[in-house]
């Protein structure tokens, strides 16, 4: 592995902190207060190439590798984790399930769009009984000849009500079990689709997370994607790149919080020198440091062998598990650095550490990705 990025990638990752740090940083803390949705900002990545930047030029995308994703998506992060989920459902779980699964048809019709982020899509998995236990879904999809019949909740949905296309998961054969599941493109304005109220999240407040419920939705046949009961593993071969996306994620909160901490540290001044000098900081910064580099080596790695087209469950598996951890680590010792003004929001420390929590959450907890890692090691 040769971590050493081209002009291109470099190009690509100077572009995402540009935007980060002369726009994203302008609002961030008001749309935090107000859980208000960035929409000039989603316009803007979609005009920098970003919503769409894994897909192939054939279908509008911007054609480039996951090391440059994963570099995008750390700086992007850095500043506003609301504004790279966005990104990251879009990239890695939308348009890569129907760019890899999808027919021809439905990728002139569903995926060139929102490649070229004239949509954002949503990915509708998790349930009110099926979160981890992702066997468990209740939301059905009866086969009706011509379609199916869709009826069931869905819970935690990224963009719920921004998205204009749904990547749904149901259960189509109850008796087969998870080989009954099935995975559909569903228009979002479809009748039958109604939403919940806007969740009152702790972090990445200025993501719109919904429930949405189906009330007798008709889904044509020929929205379903792949084989009558790939459903399921559609969905989990979708998670393992979207695991990339949160690591990176986690990755930038983590670098966003370390940077503050350390300039805080350089300027703040006890007992007659910079705060920097007292060995208890300079032990955390290390720390801190250390934790992040390891970090953003599991990140590399699977994106590389996403690229390499080599096997990248299990190393997606360790970057989403320890780039999470170090998050949470990370900002909890980036607030304590900062003692009073890090529980103060304009520090924005406070506002990392509360965004760091949720990516030991979402598309896959911590303790599960535990459960991949040993699985695979138990094979080994």
């Amino acid at each position: 592995m040769n971590f050493e990025f081209s002009e291109e990638q470099i190009m690509i990752q100077q572009s995402a902190r540009d935007y980060a740090q002369r726009e994203l940083i302008k609002d961030v803390l008001d749309r935090d207060a107000k859980a208000e949705f960035p929409t000039h900002h989603v316009k803007a990545l979609a005009e920098l190439g970003f919503l769409g930047m894994l897909v192939d030029v054939k279908y509008d995308g911007g054609g480039m590798d996951t090391i440059s994703y994963v570099l995008a998506m750390e700086e992007i992060s850095k500043i506003d984790s609301s504004v790279s989920v966005i990104m990251s459902v879009n990239n890695s779980l939308v348009c890569y399930g129907i760019e890899a699964f999808g027919t021809e048809e439905q990728k002139e019709k569903w995926l060139k769009p929102l490649a070229r982020g004239e949509k954002i899509g949503a990915f509708l998995l998790s349930e009110p009984e099926a979160g981890s236990d992702a066997t468990s879904q209740r939301t059905t999809a009866i086969d009706k000849g011509d379609h199916y019949l869709v009826n069931g909740v869905k819970n935690w949905i990224t963009s719920g009500n921004s998205a204009s296309t749904y990547v749904l998961i149901a259960q189509t054969h109850a008796e087969k079990g998870h080989k009954g599941i099935n995975a559909f493109i569903v228009d979002r304005h479809s009748p039958g689709i109604t939403l919940g109220p806007h969740e009152d999240k702790m972090g990445m407040r200025s993501s719109d997370t919904h429930s949405v419920m189906f009330t007798d939705v008709v889904v044509p046949k020929e929205n379903r994607l792949g084989e009558d009961g790939f459903g399921f593993k559609f969905a989990m071969k979708t998670l393992e790149g979207g695991r990339i996306g949160i690591a990176a994620q986690a990755l930038g909160i983590a670098q966003g919080a370390y940077e503050r901490a350390l300039q805080y540290s350089k300027e703040r001044k006890t007992f007659g020198t910079e705060i920097i000098n007292h060995q208890a900081i300079a032990f955390k910064l290390a720390e801190m440091h250390t934790r992040i580099e390891a970090a953003r080596f599991f990140c590399l790695k699977s994106a590389w062998l996403k690229d390499q087209g080599k096997p990248y469950g299990t190393a997606s598996a360790m970057a989403k598990y320890w780039a999470a951890e170090t998050a949470m680590y990370v900002t909890t010792e980036a607030v304590q650095i900062h003692g009073g003004y890090g529980y103060v929001k304009e520090y924005h420390v406070e506002r990392l550490m509360r965004e760091a929590k949720l990516t030991q959450i979402y598309e896959g907890t911590s303790e599960i990705q535990l459960m991949i890692i040993s699985r695979a090691i138990s094979n080994i």
